[in-house]
């Protein structure tokens, strides 16, 4: 064989060794990047859920207070 065949061939496979590597790295990273935004809105829909229960405390405290202003 030529020696430019042999260079293109161990350029073709060093290429496409780092494209493919490129490719899985920064799936990994999408990947890491997609837990991490999970886990935001995990939080964000615990809190959301919690929101009604401290509405509804708080209408308890003030209808409270309005009576003891009353009976005051």
């Amino acid at each position: 064989m030529n020696t430019e065949i042999i260079v293109a061939l161990i350029a073709f496979v060093g290429t496409l060794i780092g494209s493919l590597g490129g490719i899985v790295v920064s799936a990994r990273l999408t990947n890491y990047r997609l837990a991490q935004l999970e886990q935001k809105v995990d939080k964000h829909n615990h809190f959301a859920e919690r929101i009604p229960v401290l509405e509804e405390q708080i209408k308890v405290a003030n209808h409270r207070i309005d009576d003891l202003e009353k009976n005051a």
